[in-house]
């Protein structure tokens, strides 16, 4: 295989190899389409403090573990222009990146401005995926119709609609019962957004996007149930798509009732890992059946003094793990490695499904001339152990710490360019690229066009009535007081009049009425009835 810069120019055997060419032998591994991280964010400003790996660190560390593309989040606060949002994380990114990077951008409010710089993000600045929260009340969360205003923006401009899926609204209810019961360590992260209300949101988000006739993509699906919905879904034809990432696919929630607050607070991300140790097998079982599609990371890592900030109180401590430099090696272990999916399906969940998805394929994803030189060769049966103290990333901690894993990338280029190579890293700050993502993404828009056609609603040909129609009934404002009430009218009508031959109330008459009145509310009471009887009861009577 011959490479220039940027593109592959020749690939086959008995190639002719120019002069001053370097030759690596790859006898004996796998040469793979370089990994594509679909999440990221990179110096993402949160919660308070900035995440520790910016564009230089964390896409360094990509290329470490071999990938060669993200998609980072412009994730801005509310009210803030999309366009101004957009050419910020431009200008932080272009400078640093050390591997081809893409942007999906934040959609954090309503109205029409927001609509038109979709438009024109789609049109003119390279995005074709937009993100819309369900979780985080008051800072980015869209209500329900919002978000159908959002699908349907997405669906005319041809670009796909991504959620993070949990209920805000319940979340910060039961937020507030866990510390009201004096729980703010990190399990209350956890015990405050259990599964069923990312199931929910999950649920609710598919059907949103469904009725607006949108292309969905879940992203970081943390649960069984979650990936449940998406997998039901897609059975029943709905343009959805399922992003595990290497969180919910190597480790579990347990972490969080650790006895070391770090290590219980360097697992805080949203939606939380979940408790259950066998939802990582239950995702990746999904994964390989194309029950999920793709895989990222939601890199966003903060150090023990940032993570501090919620030491007493689990609400403020920095959503974030790390992801970006293990994922390959994770998936490779727990997938491949255990015998759940082939090497050609983990190709195509780490790079292959991403570049079709968001409509860059064959550029990305796919090793054949005129593609992209972004390839891997990696060693199936080399180990490395993971750790802190041995990774790339500016983090100081690894929620995969300890783990060993067989597949290793031996050697990474992109763009034509060795940048692992035997192990020893050798990159330059700016050296990547942003690569545009053009709308219309065949595999997530290829059925919508008909979808529409299939279920226009139309109407049912009819005569006009021409029958009589009676005058409707006029409600009435709801009464100030009882004696205006329509349901509870103080009138004698209510009153029953019924009395037994001695005077007394008819009981075999209902004594019930609306109004509460009765026959004798006005007759005089007695205080009691006196009646004289020997001890034990009378001694006569008719037995």
């Amino acid at each position: 295989m011959n490479m220039l810069e940027n593109i592959n120019i020749q690939i086959g055997t008995n190639l002719v190899i120019p002069g001053g060419s370097r030759t690596i032998e790859a006898k004996g591994k796998l040469i793979i389409p370089g990994g594509i991280d679909t999440h990221t964010h990179m110096q993402l400003p949160f919660m308070g403090t900035q995440a520790a790996d910016d564009f230089y660190s964390g896409t360094k560390a990509a290329l470490a573990g071999g990938t060669t593309m993200i998609i980072d989040f412009v994730l801005d606060q509310k009210g803030v222009s999309l366009l101004e949002a957009y050419d910020k994380w431009r200008d932080w990114a272009d400078g640093k990146v050390c591997c081809d990077y893409g942007l999906h951008v934040a959609v954090t409010w309503w109205s029409d401005q927001v609509a038109k710089e979709m438009e024109i993000l789609a049109k003119d600045k390279g995005i074709n995926s937009f993100k819309m929260f369900l979780a985080y009340k008051d800072v980015f969360m869209l209500e329900d119709d919002e978000l159908y205003a959002a699908f349907m923006k997405c669906r005319d401009i041809g670009a796909i609609a991504m959620v993070h899926a949990e209920n805000g609204k319940l979340i910060a209810e039961k937020s507030k019962e866990m510390i009201a019961n004096g729980i703010t360590g990190p399990e209350g992260h956890e015990m405050c957004r259990p599964e069923e209300v990312e199931e929910e949101a999950t649920h609710r988000a598919v059907t949103i996007a469904n009725q607006a006739n949108c292309p969905l993509y879940v992203v970081h699906v943390m649960s069984k149930s979650a990936a449940n919905i998406v997998s039901a879904a897609r059975r029943k034809g709905n343009v959805v798509f399922g992003e595990p990432i290497a969180a919910s696919l190597g480790t579990d929630g347990t972490h969080y009732w650790n006895k070391c607050w770090r290590h219980a607070a360097g697992h805080v991300m949203g939606p939380p890992l979940r408790p259950d140790p066998t939802t990582p097998g239950y995702l990746m079982d999904l994964l390989a059946n194309n029950d999920l599609q793709c895989t990222g990371t939601d890199n966003c890592t903060f150090n023990a003094d940032q993570k501090a900030l919620g030491k007493d109180d689990f609400r403020s401590i920095p959503n974030g793990v790390n992801g970006v430099e293990d994922r390959m090696s994770v998936i490779w272990e727990k997938g491949v490695h255990s015998g759940k999916m082939d090497p050609c399906r983990f190709v195509a969940v780490t790079s292959t499904a991403a570049a079709k998805i968001f409509n860059i394929y064959p550029q990305k994803g796919r090793i054949a001339v005129g593609s992209d030189a972004d390839i891997v060769i990696w060693d199936p049966n080399q180990t490395r152990t993971i750790s802190a103290k041995t990774h790339h990333q500016a983090v100081d901690f690894n929620i995969f710490e300890g783990m060993t894993c067989h597949g290793v990338p031996l050697y990474v280029i992109t763009n034509g360019h060795v940048v692992l190579d035997e192990g020893q890293l050798k990159v330059t700050q700016g050296m990547g690229r942003f690569i545009p993502t053009p709308c219309y993404s065949e595999m997530a828009f290829g059925r919508i066009k008909d979808r529409a056609r299939a279920n226009k609603p139309t109407a049912v040909p009819r005569d006009p009535y021409d029958g009589p129609v009676i005058e409707g009934i006029k409600i009435q404002p709801h009464p100030s007081n009882r004696t205006e009430s329509p349901i509870v009218p103080d009138s004698a009508e209510f009153v029953h009049r019924s009395k037994t031959p001695g005077g007394g109330r008819n009981l075999h008459e209902s004594s019930f009425a609306f109004s509460g009145a009765q026959i004798d509310d006005q007759d005089p009471k007695r205080a009691h009835h006196r009646v004289i009887n020997p001890p034990g009861g009378k001694s006569s009577g008719l037995w």
